[in-house]
């Protein structure tokens, strides 16, 4: 398996159980020293907001706010889409630490040219 990875995640918390596969990839893409970044589009950019990941998905998941932090620990890095997050008038300033807004060229600089291994959800 190629040393970086990519998940593209285009689901917010109308959809938690998505949300918490992703962070389970992501934190374990981490814990595995892989270098991981999570391209959030569409609803999941309020992903990047602070205290907005909080939710349990379902009986005998772990909370999302538990995998957030593990992933974000872990090195796991946010790329945001601007145009998603404008869209929905956000405010820049209120990232979390380890999002930044990157487009889609942004987003393939940060993969560049070596392998990489895509999930999407």
């Amino acid at each position: 398996m190629p040393d970086t990875i990519l998940i593209n995640l285009t689901t917010g918390l109308e959809d938690p159980e998505r949300v918490t596969i992703a962070f389970l990839v992501g934190g374990a893409a981490a814990q595995r020293g892989k270098r991981v970044a999570m391209f959030l589009t569409k609803e999941a950019v309020r992903l990047a907001l602070p205290r907005h990941a909080h939710a349990v998905a379902c009986e005998g998941c772990p909370p999302l706010d538990r995998l957030f932090e593990q992933f974000a620990d872990g090195g796991g890095q946010l790329l945001v889409c601007p145009i998603c997050w404008n869209a929905r008038r956000l405010d820049e300033t209120a990232l979390v630490t380890n999002a930044t807004l990157a487009g889609a060229t942004p987003m393939l600089d940060w993969m560049g040219d070596d392998a990489a291994t895509v999930f999407s959800y």
